[in-house]
């Protein structure tokens, strides 16, 4: 309702009840109940599926420890209480979320104040901040979501608890905090998201990898790829166009990795290439103990990040091979923004490697030829091979 009343299409459609998830199993054959935290009907009609909720009730009307359940730090750890639809609405996070159209009679209801709060541009909490950010610390998340989302406003009331609670991020499941993540950055605001999240110090908790590594006047080249990643990418989602997490979060990581890189490789005395390849693990095994970031995509991220090496060997026929490798495209994309930020000697490759794929096949010779035998820096000498004289037959 909020987004149909804002003149957006929604996404979706929440569908709520006053009938229990077990009465819901009962009515359709074709449904089945999900979730132990939150207790939800699955209604299938072919590869559609219906998600229908039940009226939330207030925690003081049960004892009963398998539908309501809360931790010492206030965090909920079971809500299956049921209650009325007045109930509901307040039990909801915002006041912008909990307007209900109601299918028998075709009305709007407001119970907490929504509509105004919609035409004001202002995304307010409903309850008491604190509490109910205990309750769920991703509501602190949810409220710098909606607000670039939406182009609203926080509230004072609802904004002033964010900072003194970011820590309770750390609470909630990585595997949570991955799917939050990906709404946070690649809801086609996500520039502007950003920029909420270091005002309200949620940055930290999700990325800490790479807030460590924030300047005082957020000049530095990683905040430079870190804002023109996400404008690009919020270029591509207005303009219809898929974006692939592994290239957002390889660009995002990658000069905390090039500089952990640089520090193995000064202490530890190993090459460049075996200590970036340590950084690699280190980077990635850090961050994802605060977001799960799922095996399929940390592999690419490598592959992304193993290119960025490779790319300025382009001799013989390594810029040939180089172009038939999958994730070609998203590291070369990689090292265009780079190259936009550093300048100099990683510039001209970018240019270069624009060229090389707009050309044709005699076009690629003579450019190839033009790089004659530069050295190849990156690489280790081969080492000459021994020749070991073969023993001579014996005569029969």
């Amino acid at each position: 309702m909020r987004d149909l009343l804002l003149n957006k299409k929604p996404k979706d459609f929440d569908i709520t009840t006053n009938a229990t998830p077990e009465q819901i199993r009962k009515l359709f054959r074709n449904c089945r109940l999900i979730g132990r935290r939150f207790r939800l009907a699955h209604i299938m009609f072919g590869p559609e599926i219906i998600e229908v909720a039940t009226f939330r009730g207030t925690h003081s009307d049960s004892d009963d420890k398998n539908a309501s359940q809360q931790a010492n730090n206030g965090m909920l750890l079971r809500d299956n209480v049921y209650g009325s639809i007045t109930e509901d609405a307040y039990r909801r996070d915002f006041t912008v979320n909990s307007l209900y159209y109601s299918a028998s009679d075709f009305t709007l209801r407001d119970f907490t104040g929504g509509l105004s709060d919609i035409q004001q541009g202002i995304i307010r909490l409903i309850g008491e901040p604190e509490v109910r950010y205990r309750e769920d610390p991703v509501r602190m998340l949810r409220a710098v979501r909606f607000a670039a989302k939406l182009g609203m406003k926080i509230e004072p009331v609802t904004a002033e608890p964010i900072p003194r609670l970011a820590n309770l991020l750390s609470d909630i499941p990585p595997a949570r905090l991955f799917e939050e993540s990906l709404k946070l950055l690649q809801s086609g605001q996500g520039y502007d998201t950003y920029l909420l999240m270091r005002e309200y110090r949620l940055f930290g908790p999700l990325f800490p990898v790479i807030a460590r590594h924030f300047t005082p006047q957020s000049d530095g080249n990683m905040e430079k790829l870190l804002a023109k990643v996400l404008q690009n990418t919020d270029r591509r989602l207005q303009n219809g166009k898929r974006v692939n997490p592994a290239f957002l979060f390889a660009a995002m990581l990658w000069y905390p990795l090039v500089e952990l890189a640089q520090k193995l490789a000064q202490e530890s005395g190993l090459t460049y290439h075996d200590a970036f390849a340590l950084a690699m693990n280190d980077t990635l095994d850090e961050q994802c103990r605060t977001l799960a970031i799922p095996k399929r995509i940390t592999s690419l991220v490598r592959d992304i990040w193993q290119l960025q090496l490779r790319l300025p060997r382009r001799q013989g026929k390594r810029a040939y091979k180089l172009m038939e490798h999958p994730k070609f495209r998203a590291a070369f994309d990689l090292l265009l923004l780079r190259g936009e930020i550093e300048r100099g000697e990683l510039e001209k490759v970018g240019i270069w490697w624009q060229e090389f794929q707009e050309a044709d096949t005699q076009r690629q010779k003579t450019m190839l030829s033009t790089l004659g035998d530069e050295p190849d820096r990156g690489r280790r000498p081969r080492r000459p091979r021994k020749r070991v004289p073969r023993a001579a037959k014996p005569q029969e």
